[in-house]
């Protein structure tokens, strides 16, 4: 059982805390019109993307360090309780679709695991160890990267996953919504986005969470553009495992090339479906065999692997 001391000292930590802090003037907000209070939360809202502005080039600079090493191989992993281990999980697992990695390549950790997607795990949260013993399992290189967010930047897992990554060499970055946070001071690339007082006090779900949901779309999004997995703004990596997607497919390839369905549909025929191969066989005009070649000579880039097509 916890003792009375140790509340009374965590009560005055959160009392420090931007996220936590309450703000008198919407005391009254329960009493006003619906309308009114919508106004009030886009309000909010409209504020985030500037507090993420203002970290622009911390983020770069974690950006094109990640991308380093899984240039080299490594991993991607995010590691959370609660809302900002679920928003790591979902942006892990968009990447496969999107850009066609493999699950190992891109990791959601949240503290109590999966089932703490959709129910609270309480005391999860706190335990550092609990961190140390999620990653142990993926066998960290110094390849790796091991990405804590917490959006008050205390929380035990996501301080205790950048410290067990960090002392066996992976490199690491702390996200957080609060400035001089422990988490971001543990890791080798420290970004804090302060988005201030939440409308609901300490319910940081809201811009909190907004605030990691961005930057982490940032991190996955153009790391992947780095590693050669769009062309341009289109998604050449996408994997075509529904209807949509490979209506999509079909499209990509038409954006690329300007080509007609018939030489999009025989393109695509050739490549077993590969839209960034169906895009070279049309403008370099090589078969399928030579186009595979040609990206795995050219690690997956597009562009790098028409510049060094015959002509």
């Amino acid at each position: 059982m916890t003792s009375m001391p140790h509340y009374r000292s965590l009560q005055a930590e959160l009392e420090t805390l931007t996220t936590e802090a309450f703000r008198p003037e919407l005391a009254e907000i329960d009493q006003l019109p619906t309308l009114e209070i919508a106004r009030l939360m886009n309000g909010e809202d409209a504020t985030v993307p500037a507090a993420v502005a203002a970290r622009l080039p911390q983020i770069a600079a974690a950006i094109d360090a990640v991308a380093d090493r899984m240039a080299r191989g490594g991993r991607l992993v995010y590691a959370g309780a609660g809302t900002a281990g679920r928003l790591g999980v979902l942006d892990a697992s968009e990447c496969p679709p999107t850009f066609n990695t493999d699950p190992s390549e891109v990791v959601g950790l949240i503290a109590g695991g999966p089932s703490a997607m959709v129910t609270s795990i309480e005391g999860a949260e706190d335990s550092k160890e609990l961190a140390a013993g999620d990653l142990a399992g993926l066998g960290l290189t110094a390849d790796d990267t091991v990405v804590g967010v917490s959006a008050s930047g205390r929380t035990p897992y996501a301080i205790g996953a950048v410290e067990y990554a960090r002392a066996r060499g992976a490199l690491t970055v702390g996200l957080s919504c609060n400035a001089d946070s422990a988490l971001a001071a543990a890791a080798d690339h420290g970004i804090e986005i302060v988005a201030g007082p939440e409308l609901l006090t300490g319910s940081t779900r809201l811009k909190a969470g907004t605030a990691q949901k961005l930057v982490l779309n940032m991190l996955s999004t153009i790391t992947m553009i780095r590693l050669g997995k769009t062309y341009g703004n289109l998604m050449v990596d996408v994997r075509a495992s529904n209807e949509k997607l490979r209506a999509r497919s079909r499209r990509i390839v038409a954006l690329a090339t300007g080509a007609a369905d018939e030489e999009i549909e025989r393109a695509l025929a050739a490549t077993d479906g590969e839209v960034k191969n169906a895009i070279l066989t049309i403008l370099a005009g090589v078969d399928g065999p030579t186009a595979a070649r040609l990206l795995e000579e050219s690690d997956g880039h597009l562009r790098a692997a028409l510049a060094a097509a015959p002509r």
